[in-house]
């Protein structure tokens, strides 16, 4: 993600001798792929130079129409072996593919990146890619959010026995729990679109955030320096561009960010988790294919494996907000690059685990099964104890005192003796 000198880039070798992160090997959509490969990133840097020089060049700067034209025509022909060359020998990203640029532009070489510093390229990309992946995102979280409401409904008035501390409690019914996931999911889905919104432009601000270098090129006029901020935020497709930046817009953004897909993680781990629990109580179970294995020992095993990998992922998408709040930390004064390894890992991690915990309860939803007889035989053995909440309230009605020992001796526990077998037997079952 980050630019600005980081020079330890190289082409990564592909097929079955090196790693890959299983993130896009694996797991994540293609389109979420997409919006963090490097096409899609050195590309946005080219737009972000075209619409640079095209606000410069509206704005009075001697910037022909021939050099913008060479540019659009060659915003997709990245030479990206050519371009890992020059990072050898620069050990500066950002400009081995000025250079690349320029080499398949040569009549407006001169004006490619001109007056800005590497973070115009690098941070507004970034903000360009975040505020994507959140447009790819929040449909597919308003989309488990409708498959799991219709399943609540479809199951609205079925009793199920409820849980406190894992333990037998009172009647809840299989849609109203189901509500409790699709409540947190909804706050998600609202700071998701809220953090979404509120993202900002870096835009056009020079190395130290003064533009400085604009107000040179433009002989002092801060008109102009604010209308080419405007002009290029406007490109952009951004409403706002931030007013203040040192260098690189505030890592506080990416707090925010990452905050928000964590606590995403953490809903989507506790409605797994539940399910992973219901199906072993052989209540509830995600979908299982005629042809899966559930173990390759055990052949009657149906392991909940999509709860699973989405719990597995949901632990690491949340711990990923830890390097945000380090990095945004110990930025000195108007930056330092030591944000930019760490934050090229967690910012692309981040949003393809989403999207594939995502992608992987959205299926969970579409197939959920019920097993109501499975329910009532539960219920049913747990009938005589839920009773005793409704036993103590009709006493203390008729003037008994639930707190009284004697009252629970003499009144309470003669009704439960002809159970004290069942209860006996649970609880040898338990040990």
């Amino acid at each position: 993600m980050a630019a600005g000198g980081d020079g330890g880039g190289r082409e990564a070798a592909c097929g079955h001798d090196s790693y890959r992160s299983p993130l896009a090997s694996r797991y994540a959509s293609p389109e979420m792929c997409f919006v963090f490969s490097d096409r899609y990133k050195f590309r946005t840097w080219r737009q972000l130079w075209l619409w640079l020089a095209e606000a410069e060049q509206t704005l009075g700067l001697p910037i022909t129409d021939e050099q913008i034209q060479e540019m659009k025509s060659n915003l997709d022909n990245i030479d990206f072996k050519m371009a890992a060359e020059e990072e050898k020998q620069l050990r500066h990203d950002v400009m081995a593919h000025v250079h690349t640029f320029a080499h398949c532009c040569p009549k407006a070489a001169g004006i490619i990146h001109l007056g800005a510093t590497s973070c115009y390229v690098g941070d507004n990309t970034d903000l360009i890619i975040l505020r994507n992946a959140f447009d790819l995102l929040l449909p597919k979280l308003a989309r488990v959010i409708s498959r799991l409401a219709d399943f609540a409904k479809e199951r609205a008035d079925l009793p199920t026995l409820g849980f406190t501390h894992f333990q037998p409690a009172q009647l809840t019914t299989v849609g109203k729990r189901c509500c409790l996931w699709i409540q947190d999911l909804c706050m998600d889905l609202q700071n998701l679109k809220r953090v979404r919104d509120d993202l900002r432009f870096r835009g056009v601000k020079g190395t130290t955030g003064t533009q400085a270098s604009f107000l040179q090129l433009f002989e002092g006029d801060d008109q102009k320096v604010e209308q080419l901020d405007k002009m290029v935020t406007e490109k952009a497709g951004f409403k706002r561009a931030f007013i203040i930046t040192g260098q690189t817009y505030t890592r506080k953004i990416d707090i925010e960010v990452l905050s928000v897909l964590a606590s995403l993680g953490a809903s989507v781990h506790k409605i797994c988790t539940d399910i992973r629990l219901l199906a072993s109580l052989k209540e509830l179970e995600e979908p299982f294919e005629k042809q899966q294995i559930g173990s390759s020992a055990m052949p009657y095993k149906r392991n909940p494996m999509r709860s699973e990998r989405c719990c597995s992922l949901a632990r690491h998408l949340m711990t990923l907000v830890m390097d945000p709040l380090q990095t945004a930390s110990v930025q000195w004064f108007e930056r330092t690059l030591d944000d930019s390894a760490n934050r090229r890992m967690c910012l692309a991690e981040a949003f393809l685990t989403a999207d594939t915990i995502l992608n992987t309860l959205q299926n969970i939803s579409e197939g959920l099964v019920v097993y109501p007889r499975v329910i009532e035989r539960r219920i049913r053995q747990e009938l005589p104890f839920m009773a005793t909440e409704s036993i103590i309230m009709a006493m203390v009605k008729a003037g008994g005192n639930r707190q009284v020992r004697r009252f629970l001796e003499e009144e309470v526990h003669p009704l439960l003796r002809p159970y004290e077998s069942v209860m006996k037997v649970k609880a040898e079952l338990c040990l």
